[in-house]
């Protein structure tokens, strides 16, 4: 089986091929190749038998996405994306990468199935900001996606033209929504959401943090940990339930930025609490205050998909992987 992972030195797309690597395989069938691309070249593991290609290259630019596809991976993992407040302060760039990329992405598949018969699996991560206010108390499948913003838009035409070139036969897609993948590995990024990371990853580092929203502000996170899952899941379940509604919003949970400061204490003690200063910031608060707060996933989970149950749980998930288990 032949794997291509576009946005492979991210996060999750690292996690995502190390987890491949370790297992060997996908939907029982050994994994003999591996295509890893971003706009960086990613790192080539090691440990992997196979054959592993890995370069830097943009899917938005003209004619990029056709010389991925003609190797003819039999799973297409589409995790490359500008991230919501980077989407949100530069227009262009967001529907370039965003939209532009991801529909150049399927016209090269289609094309590829024009020239002899193929069918591949389509991982596309989407996210829950393709929802925007008024919100239901809890959000589920069938509320309407009105996003207000730039990347929640993309996200949700990309859902759109997945779902309509699975409809007709070019590529067999599943969408899913992540929450919020905290807490994340790394170096603080451009996503409005990153501060929900900042303020548990940098305090149990010894490190201060800045918390630009209010203790009231509920969010809907899952681990890196889960995220993998997902992918993973989407890659090799039966897809024939979903009809053609190929786009799921993930399992989580909803917590509060106080509930979220409650497992840092719970964890990491009153000394890393004091490291996170607060300090309002108005765009943030305005962007935030468009996500939605609470989902019903109901119908990933009885479709095999699953997450923590608490806030407490992400953390410790992050100090089990990221940490060697213990706290600095």
């Amino acid at each position: 089986m032949h794997i291509l992972i576009i946005g492979a030195a991210g996060m999750v797309g690292r996690k995502l091929t190390d987890r491949l690597v370790a297992d060997g395989q996908l939907a029982g069938k050994p994994i003999t190749a591996l295509s890893l691309v971003d706009v960086v070249a990613p790192e080539k593991p090691t440990a992997f038998p196979g054959r592993v290609t890995a370069w830097a290259s943009d899917i938005s630019a003209p004619n990029t996405a056709g010389p991925m596809i003609g190797a003819r991976p039999d799973v297409i993992f589409h995790l490359a994306a500008i991230v919501s407040g980077e989407a949100e302060a530069d227009f262009d760039k967001g529907y370039r990468i965003n939209l532009d990329g991801t529909r150049q992405l399927y016209e090269a598949i289609r094309q590829e199935g024009l020239r002899a018969p193929y069918h591949p699996r389509v991982v596309f991560t989407s996210s829950i900001a393709v929802y925007g206010a008024p919100f239901h108390a809890v959000i589920d499948d069938e509320f309407f996606h009105t996003p207000l913003t730039s990347y929640g838009t993309q996200k949700a035409i990309g859902e759109l033209l997945l779902t309509d070139y699975s409809r007709k036969g070019f590529l067999d897609g599943i969408g899913i929504r992540l929450p919020t993948i905290c807490v994340r590995p790394g170096k603080p990024n451009k996503a409005a959401s990153g501060f929900f990371s900042n303020i548990i990853r940098e305090p149990l580092a010894g490190q201060e943090a800045i918390l630009p929203v209010g203790d009231d502000v509920m969010h809907w996170h899952a681990s890196p940990r889960s995220a993998v899952g997902f992918l993973i899941h989407a890659a090799t379940m039966n897809l024939e339930p979903l009809g053609w509604r190929r786009n799921l919003t993930m399992p989580g949970v909803a917590a509060t930025i106080g509930e979220e400061l409650d497992a840092l204490r719970k964890i990491g003690g009153d000394k890393a609490l004091k490291l996170v200063r607060r300090e309002p910031d108005p765009v943030i608060i305005k962007i935030v205050s468009g996500w939605p707060q609470r989902f019903n996933a109901a119908r990933a989970t009885s479709l095999g998909f699953s997450a923590e149950n608490s806030f407490e749980e992400i953390v410790r998930a992050h100090v089990d992987d990221e940490l060697g288990g213990n706290v600095p």
